[in-house]
């Protein structure tokens, strides 16, 4: 036996998947992306800027944006909530990211491959977006085409890697969007720091080292953190191969390569027809941008709660049981049974349709721990169950199926099935007002009215933009 063979793995002998990245981010021009895919980076990146603001000022990125603040150093990226006050672009990094996972309502990569449960794809934007945007700020004079041309590059890297991963990484514990995500913050940096040859292979093989995040976290403080850490952790790997910092050159590949040794390994048969580009992931199969601020595996069934509470006029105080049916993808990461915390309520079937039940709207206000610790969210979750469904199950998880039965104090029963084609998926995607009136939604309470329609105005022409940096003081409250 090779002393080069991983009994734990089983990989190609050549796969080339690191060269294969490398020479997509070095020759990928602005020119060259399609138009529809510009698009909808824009309709991500719109996304992005309101959940940075949502998070802003939530528990998880206020604590780190005071320890960036206390600890200082070279002024290279504003600093989310300490406007004017400038840090090392890794630093800022690393609050910008969490405060962008901070609530759970960050858009999903979609997946057609059977093997791949939903929850196994990564949250794409947030790493390569803020990679994009505290480099920018770094370099300064950064034009917007420039911008977009890092951020989707970074994105497609991210989605493919994910796209490629077996579904051993996420089923034995790794959260994708602290692992994979690092990746997409690490291409994004790369090209805009004109990163090539031995260089940008290198830094791959650093971002590998750092790629971490496991799911005992779900429902923590330091979920969110696994995306900062994505974000600051790609910056850092780009900076550090730009100063000639070296690393194995095919990092992704081989028997103690990444694909081996996080996700069992890689065929060829994932590989063979589809390339880095080819086609883009942000068009086909395309990104879900989330309605409501907690784990997309709850959407669908979320969606069908409150079409039979609205359709039958169902009152909270009339509902005596709540029966959910799903599958062990939807059932085993949505593990609270009772959420005790805002944190907890975005990983809990029972809590998100008591929000439905009681207040018809899941949104900032119903994650909030005020609503989630009250006595009417504590009793309301009280009457809802979960159930392992053998049927759905044997559907497969290549969707998001649950169905519900609602039973209501005088004996009737009221029964439906969740919509597979769910509200901002790629076959159901939001409208371009519901996607501002999202962004509103996460602004409210930290911008005024007229901080945030700059922000969406602005957003919308990033493409002519000569210095991107000016969003960076948008997401603070500074009119332009």
């Amino acid at each position: 036996m090779s002393i080069q063979h991983n009994p734990f793995a089983e990989v190609p002998a050549d796969s080339q998947i690191t060269q294969r990245a490398a020479t997509f981010i070095e020759s990928t021009r602005f020119e060259t992306i399609p138009k529809e895919a510009i698009a909808i980076g824009k309709r991500c990146l719109l996304d992005g800027l309101g959940l940075y603001v949502a998070g802003s000022d939530h528990e998880t990125a206020l604590i780190l944006s005071k320890l960036a603040a206390e600890q200082g150093g070279k002024e290279e990226a504003e600093l989310l909530g300490y406007p004017g006050t400038r840090v090392p672009a890794p630093a800022a990094a690393r609050v910008l990211g969490t405060a962008g996972h901070a609530h759970d309502w960050d858009d999903s990569q979609v997946s057609e491959d059977p093997d791949h449960i939903y929850g196994l794809l990564t949250h794409p934007t947030i790493p390569p977006l803020t990679a994009s945007l505290v480099i920018s700020q770094k370099l300064g004079k950064v034009t917007g085409e420039t911008f977009m041309l890092a951020f989707l590059t970074g994105f497609e890297v991210e989605c493919k890697i994910s796209e490629w991963m077996y579904s051993q990484h996420y089923k034995q514990g790794f959260h994708s969007s602290g692992t994979v995500g690092t990746f997409g913050a690490y291409a994004a940096a790369a090209k805009l720091l004109d990163l090539s040859g031995d260089e940008l292979r290198q830094g791959f093989g650093i971002a590998a080292s750092f790629a971490a995040g496991i799911r005992c976290n779900f429902g923590t403080m330091t979920k969110p953190l696994h995306v900062g850490r994505a974000s600051e952790n790609g910056v850092t790997a780009a900076i550090l191969a730009s100063m000639g910092y070296t690393a194995d050159k095919s990092s992704l590949d081989g028997p103690w390569g990444y694909f081996a040794v996080h996700g069992g390994g890689l065929t060829e048969a994932k590989t063979l027809n589809v390339d880095f580009g080819a086609p883009w992931t942000i068009i086909d199969p395309g990104v879900s941008i989330k309605p409501y601020p907690c784990g997309v595996l709850t959407h669908p069934t979320i969606d069908l709660m409150l079409k039979l509470v609205i359709e039958n006029d169902i009152q909270a105080d009339s509902i005596k049981q709540v029966t959910i049916k799903a599958g062990s993808n939807i059932l085993n990461p949505i593990r609270y049974p009772i959420a005790n915390n805002h944190l907890q309520a975005k990983f809990s079937l029972q809590a998100v349709l008591s929000m439905i039940a009681l207040n018809r709207k899941a949104g900032k206000v119903e994650f909030e721990d005020a609503f989630v610790q009250g006595d009417a969210m504590q009793a309301m979750q009280l009457r809802m169950v979960t159930e392992f469904d053998p049927d759905i199950e044997a559907m497969g998880f290549d969707k998001m199926r649950s169905s519900i039965i609602i039973e209501l104090e005088n004996g009737e029963v009221i029964t439906g099935d969740a919509d597979e084609r769910y509200r901002g998926g790629p076959e159901n995607p939001l409208t371009q007002d519901q996607l501002n009136d999202k962004v509103r939604n996460c602004c409210e309470g930290v911008l005024n009215s007229e901080q945030t329609e700059l922000l969406i105005e602005q957003s919308q022409g990033i493409v002519e933009m000569n210095d991107v940096s000016v969003l960076a003081g948008l997401i603070q409250g500074e009119v332009a």
